[in-house]
C-alpha cells in the first residue's frame, strides 16, 4: 500500500489516466487511498457528507467491469470529485452549511448527472460559507475549514470545503458555485485554479440560490486543462432551467489564444489597486504583469471605478433581497438555526424597497454601459484575485469589513456578466499563495483558459526556479 501511495503524488486528471492505462493503479486503488486520506484527516470541517466507503466501492465496481471499449468513451472514467453542499444529488443531505435546514434532496443537479454520466466518482459534499453568503469560509454551522497552507488562515469562501478538497488530494476536481466570487477567492488561497464560466453555461438547476440571476456552477481543478475539461463536459442548455442560456460565439479577439500571440490585458490605474497593506500580493501581481508583458501582451491601465460601483450592488445594494427570496422565509421561521451573521445579512433585505430594486436596476444598466467601451481598448481584465488575505480570528473580530474587501477584485463579475479564470500566482512569504483573474466577456472561456494555462505554466517555472536557488 505505501508503495502505491508513493505513486499517487498528484490526482490531477492526466495522471490518474495515465496510471489507469498504463495499469499502475486502479480506481478501486485511488479510492482506497481517498478515504485512507479523509480518516487520516479526521474532522477537518472539508466535508458535510461523505458517502460510505461501500456505497462509493460499488459504484467503482461497476465502472471498473466496463467492456474496455465502453470505459474509453467515458472521459472521466474512474476520476473523483466532490460536489459543494448547496447543490443537490438525490438521495444525499442537502444542507447549506446550516443543519437546521437539512433536507433529503429528491433530484440530481444536471451538471452533477453529467459528470457522474461521464465516469466521474463523487465522494461527498463540501462545506460553505452558509447558505453561499460570504467570501471567507468560516461561517458555517460545521466544523471550519482549515487552509492547508496555514491553519489559522482562512480558507475562503463560500465554496471553502470543495477547494481544499481539491488543494489536499482527496478529489480530482470540485464542483462549486460562485455568485461573487465563491469559485475565485478559495481557488487563490488554495492554491488551484477556479473556472467561473459564463452565467447559464451550466446549469444551475436544483441548485439552493444565493442570486439566482447571478449564480453560477463553477470547477475547482488542480490545473488550467482539468477545468477546461470539466467545463466541456458538463455545459449545455437546459430545457429546464430558466436561466440556462445556448452558448454563443465570443467576440472574434477571444476565440482562442496561442503562446506567443499579442493580447492586451487591462490591470487597474495604481491609484485604484487596493492590496489593503499587504505588500506581499501587491509584489506578486506586478510580478504576474511582467510575466504577462513577457508573453507577449501589452498592460493598459483602464479606470476601475464603475467596477467597484458595480461590486457594491452586490451586498450593499438590492440584490440581497434575491437571497432573501431564496433562504427568507426559512431564516424567519428558524432564527436561531442560522449564523448570526448570515442571519443579519439576509434579513437586512426586508429594508429594502420595490423602488430600490429597479434603482439598483438602472444603476447597473449605466455601468454596463460606462463599462462596455473598455472591451475595445482590451481584451482582459487582469486584477489580483484578492487584494491581501486574513487569519481566522481577524475575520471573526471584523466580519463585514474584511468580508467586503476580499470581494474588491471579484463582486462584479456576474453582475456585469463576464467570465473568469482564476489562477496560482505563487505564495507570499508566510507560505500563503496568491493568484490572479482573467476576466472577460461572456462566452470567452477558450481565450481565457489558453491563455491562463500558458500564465500558469511560466509561473509555475519561475517559482520552480526561484526554490532552485534558495
Amino acid at each position: 500500500m505505501m508503495s502505491f501511495m508513493n505513486l499517487l503524488d498528484t490526482l490531477d486528471i492526466a495522471s490518474l489516466i495515465s496510471g489507469y492505462h498504463t495499469h499502475r493503479f486502479s480506481p478501486s486503488e485511488v479510492i482506497e487511498i481517498i478515504f485512507q486520506r479523509i480518516a487520516t484527516r479526521g474532522t477537518d470541517g472539508i466535508w458535510t457528507y461523505v458517502q460510505p466507503k461501500q456505497t462509493v466501492l460499488a459504484r467503482v465496481s461497476e465502472l471498473e467491469q466496463l467492456p474496455v471499449n465502453v470505459r474509453t468513451r467515458l472521459p472521466l472514467w474512474g476520476i473523483p470529485f466532490s460536489v459543494k453542499d448547496c447543490i443537490d444529488v438525490a438521495g444525499l443531505p442537502t444542507t447549506c452549511a446550516c443543519p437546521g435546514f437539512t433536507y433529503i434532496a429528491d433530484y440530481t443537479n444536471p451538471v452533477v448527472t453529467t459528470l457522474i454520466n461521464a465516469g466521474a466518482i463523487l465522494i461527498g459534499k463540501t462545506n460553505l460559507d452558509q447558505f453561499a453568503t460570504g467570501l471567507v469560509g468560516i461561517r458555517t454551522g460545521f466544523d471550519i475549514p482549515r487552509n492547508p497552507f496555514g491553519s489559522d488562515y482562512i480558507p475562503g469562501g463560500s465554496s471553502s470545503g470543495a477547494a481544499v478538497s481539491v488543494s489536499t488530494g482527496l478529489v480530482s476536481f470540485a464542483v462549486g458555485t460562485d455568485t461573487g466570487g465563491s469559485g475565485r477567492v478559495p481557488a487563490s488561497f488554495n492554491n488551484i485554479v477556479g473556472l467561473k464560466p459564463t452565467r447559464g453555461l451550466l446549469s444551475t438547476a436544483h441548485i439552493v440560490d444565493a442570486c439566482r440571476t447571478l449564480d453560477c456552477v463553477s470547477i475547482f481543478a488542480l490545473n488550467v486543462e482539468d477545468a477546461w475539461k470539466i467545463a466541456q463536459i458538463a455545459k449545455g442548455f437546459d430545457p429546464q432551467n430558466s436561466f440556462s442560456r445556448h452558448e454563443a460565439n465570443p467576440p472574434a479577439n477571444l476565440e482562442s489564444y496561442h503562446s506567443g500571440q499579442a493580447f492586451r490585458f487591462g490591470v487597474p490605474l495604481s491609484e485604484h489597486q487596493e492590496f489593503f497593506g499587504n505588500k506581499d500580493i501587491e509584489g506578486l501581481f506586478l510580478e504576474a504583469i511582467q510575466t504577462l508583458i513577457d508573453m507577449g501582451g501589452t498592460c493598459i491601465p483602464i479606470n476601475y471605478t464603475p467596477f467597484m460601483e458595480a461590486n457594491d450592488l452586490l451586498f450593499r445594494g438590492p440584490w440581497i433581497a434575491e437571497r432573501y427570496a431564496s433562504v427568507g422565509a426559512f431564516i424567519e421561521a428558524n432564527q436561531q438555526a442560522v449564523l448570526p451573521i448570515t442571519r443579519d445579512i439576509i434579513l437586512s433585505a426586508k429594508q429594502l424597497t420595490a423602488a430600490d430594486v429597479f434603482k439598483g436596476l438602472y444603476h447597473l444598466a449605466d455601468l454596463k454601459k460606462t463599462i462596455s467601451p473598455v472591451w475595445q481598448q482590451i481584451d482582459v481584465l487582469v486584477v489580483p484575485t484578492t487584494g491581501t488575505i486574513y487569519r481566522i480570528a481577524e475575520v471573526e473580530n471584523n466580519p463585514l469589513e474584511l468580508n467586503a474587501n476580499l470581494g474588491y477584485y471579484t463582486n462584479f463579475v456576474n453582475l456585469l456578466d463576464l467570465s473568469a479564470l482564476a489562477i496560482p500566482n505563487g505564495f507570499q512569504h508566510n507560505g500563503i499563495p496568491a493568484g490572479i483573474t482573467l476576466i472577460a466577456p461572456p462566452f470567452s472561456e477558450q481565450h481565457l483558459v489558453d491563455l491562463g494555462a500558458v500564465f500558469h505554466r511560466h509561473r509555475t517555472v519561475k517559482s520552480d526556479a526561484v526554490s532552485s536557488i534558495q
